[in-house]
């Protein structure tokens, strides 16, 4: 079976109904499954000579793994009036503003978003893209002087696999969800990357640097490993 890049199905499982999506893949070499944790989806990729009755079979296989993954999922937060979304590790309330003579802008405790009420999500996601830009640009360079290296380039993403990254060359790379997590993690993530400019490896003397650069590995780490998939599931 020949499969179209993506494709979803609704199955139901032992422990109730659950999106899959399926992917093939050239590179793979065998069936692999996991949560994509921003969707709320199971995503199974399948190598060329692979079929989806093989795939279904690993599905079942793992079903109660997949099930326990997807109730610890957080609940998905969407920029609405009312909602309350984290910036910098604090929570702000998103309020509409109708009549307001800005785009978005953070006021206290709260991030104020006018024009008609159709275009708020869309505002509050360009606001938090923006934020993410100019506060990872320059941790980017604060870090890397204290390295004594230089990126080619910064640029915000919305990737789900990775928080960051650094290309062979030297481009660095980021979620702009970063903006929404406390700012010890948004160090880490950023001296994790600008470490990689001088070590494109994850050997001694990477690690070394990186300690160097920020007190905050461990404590960041773990945030991510428990709360990273939060984040994901805004917007």
């Amino acid at each position: 079976m020949r499969l179209a890049t993506p494709e979803r199905e609704t199955l139901t499982l032992a422990d109730g109904t659950a999106v899959v999506r399926w992917r093939r893949s050239t590179r793979a070499r065998r069936i692999s499954l996991r949560i994509d944790p921003a969707l709320g989806e199971v995503v199974i990729t399948l190598p060329t000579r692979a079929g989806r009755r093989a795939g279904m079979m690993v599905l079942h296989t793992h079903a109660d793994w997949v099930a326990r993954r997807l109730r610890a999922l957080p609940e998905a937060l969407r920029f609405a009036d009312g909602a309350r979304v984290p910036v910098g590790g604090k929570l702000m309330t998103i309020r509409h503003v109708p009549d307001g003579r800005f785009a978005a802008r953070l006021r206290d405790d709260t991030l104020e978003v006018c024009g008609a009420a159709e275009f708020l999500p869309r505002r509050v996601a360009d606001f938090l893209r923006a934020e993410a830009r100019r506060m990872l640009a320059s941790r980017v360079q604060e870090v890397s002087q204290r390295a004594g290296v230089a990126a080619a380039r910064v640029s915000i993403k919305d990737t789900r696999s990775r928080w960051g990254s650094c290309s062979p060359t030297r481009a660095l790379a980021f979620s702009w969800r970063l903006v929404m997590a406390p700012d010890f993690v948004a160090d880490y993530v950023v001296s994790h990357e600008v470490a990689h400019l001088r070590h494109m490896n994850h050997g001694p003397g990477f690690w070394s640097l990186v300690d160097q650069l920020t007190p905050n590995r461990t404590r960041a780490e773990t945030w991510l490993a428990e709360q990273g998939a939060g984040l994901l599931r805004v917007g």
